[in-house]
């Protein structure tokens, strides 16, 4: 239920335009002028705005109300007002900071992006003629130029998501020095589809103190393109994440240039003295994970390996390396634990189960007889607060003595649990004699009701299990 002061909030964003406003009033009608999706609004405030920052995150808040309207236009309103008090001529504006970073799922970063690189253009156009007129009016006889006045301008901390159809446009306006009105700092870096040059040619142009995160997408440029990229990831100091993802780094085991692309890789990851989190997956490191890691300076936080191909050796390397005692997230899954997997994947448990908070086994083929080998092990991971285990053919008697024995694990908040084996059938095919296996809903709804009741009897409300395997990729481990 809303409280006094929100209700009154949205009783007065319902009008326009807004009455003159005290300052204290600013945060509590731009939540609620958001959430109402009241564009028009949003730009007065923002016109106005009182305060030298501007955080998307800490004024919204909760963002599990962010789901009724098209934010777009809310984020659009907002950045297209940043950009009018910035060419409105003899206009002083308090603003300094927006800060759109960790803008919920609901709004498109792509989109956030593609608005931010058109008011960055915008504003840099408005300087250019400004300053070609300026320099017209203030040519003397010797015919020097006098040099506009400085202004601080507003610098707009972002996420950027760049596609191939919004590159362009993005590679113009990032180059925006200091000197300029609208600055671009860029904390978490995506890219899809693009080109290694292209990824080089961004880099270059972000400021170096503000990266935090990049994650490369579906670009596939094997060893020799990570290796072009590499080497300008070393200007940014406080890169803490690192992901090349779907198959971006593949074959290393089996290509020619692989054991001098490998210890490039290596060196230059070596060079990234804050990075904490990488992301390796669908890479086929078999056997290669020791030298990728040879050179790291400092224990990884977060390591992902998920579909690596990974051998009995590159598990038990990690178990004897000095992350373990500081992996607070692990992904192993897509690899099949009944190759060897199982003893080295236990040892590894052991070394992290004092630090380890996120474990995904997703695709493993474990199956009870493993889960039972393994849960002793799993139950010394005292702090484990997110347990995925989707996809793996595990009956309910084995899930329930899952459940059973990890409620007490007094941290554990979210179990993704397979389908049971015992709630499929065989069912012909379209294909004529081949069969299919079909999941039973009424067996199914009787698990999920049976594993409920287990919960509400243990009071254990705070723990959640379900078999649904989306939802959850963007949780943030550290916090759970």
């Amino acid at each position: 239920m809303d409280s006094l002061l929100l209700l009154c909030a949205r009783r007065m964003v319902a009008h326009h335009p807004l009455p003159t406003l005290p300052a204290h009033l600013y945060p509590v009608l731009f939540q609620v002028a958001f959430l109402d999706g009241r564009s028009l609004v949003l730009r007065d405030l923002v016109a106005t705005w009182p305060f030298p920052v501007l955080h998307f995150q800490r004024l919204l808040g909760h963002r599990e109300l962010l789901q009724y309207h098209d934010y777009k236009l809310c984020v659009e309103a907002i950045i297209q007002a940043v950009v009018a008090q910035l060419v409105k001529p003899g206009h002083h504006s308090s603003l300094r900071v927006l800060d759109i970073t960790g803008l919920p799922a609901v709004i498109p970063t792509w989109f956030s992006t593609e608005v931010l690189a058109k008011a960055c253009m915008e504003v840099s156009r408005y300087q250019q003629e400004f300053q070609r007129r300026r320099s017209k009016r203030h040519k003397g006889c010797t015919g020097a130029v006098t040099a506009p006045p400085q202004t601080s301008g507003v610098d707009v901390h972002a996420d950027l998501y760049v596609s191939i159809s919004c590159y362009s446009i993005l590679r113009d306006a990032l180059p925006t020095g200091i000197a300029h009105l609208l600055r671009l700092k860029c904390r978490e870096f995506v890219s899809d589809e693009l080109l290694a040059s292209q990824i080089v040619t961004l880099l270059e142009s972000l400021d170096p103190s503000c990266l935090r995160r990049v994650k490369l997408w579906l670009n596939k440029f094997r060893l020799t393109g990570l290796s072009v990229i590499l080497p300008h990831l070393s200007r940014f100091p406080e890169l803490r994440s690192l992901s090349f993802q779907e198959g971006n780094v593949y074959n290393l085991d089996r290509m020619p240039e692989s054991a001098d692309g490998i210890r490039c890789v290596a060196r230059h990851l070596g060079m990234l003295p804050n990075l904490r989190e990488l992301s390796l997956g669908y890479s086929r490191l078999s056997g290669n994970l020791r030298h990728i890691l040879s050179d790291l300076q400092a224990p990884l936080e977060s390591l992902e390996l998920d579909c690596c191909f990974l051998v009995p050796a590159d598990i038990a390397f990690l178990s004897q390396s000095f992350h373990t005692a500081a992996l607070k997230k692990l992904n192993l899954s897509g690899h099949n634990i009944s190759q060897g997997l199982l003893e080295p994947l236990q040892l590894l448990l052991e070394e992290t189960s004092a630090s380890l908070l996120y474990l995904e086994l997703e695709c493993c083929s474990m199956d009870n007889s493993h889960l039972h080998a393994l849960l002793p092990t799993l139950l010394r991971c005292s702090r484990l607060r997110f347990l995925r285990l989707y996809d793996n053919p595990l009956c309910m008697a084995a899930l329930k003595d899952l459940l059973q024995k990890t409620l007490e694990l007094p941290d554990l908040k979210l179990v993704v649990y397979p389908q049971p084996r015992d709630c499929f059938r065989l069912e012909p095919s379209e294909f004529g004699r081949d069969f299919r296996e079909v999941v039973d809903e009424e067996l199914l709804a009787a698990v999920t009701a049976e594993i409920s009741q287990l919960l509400e009897n243990s009071g254990r409300t705070d723990l959640v299990w379900t078999d649904n395997p989306y939802g959850h990729e963007g949780l943030d481990y550290f916090s759970l």
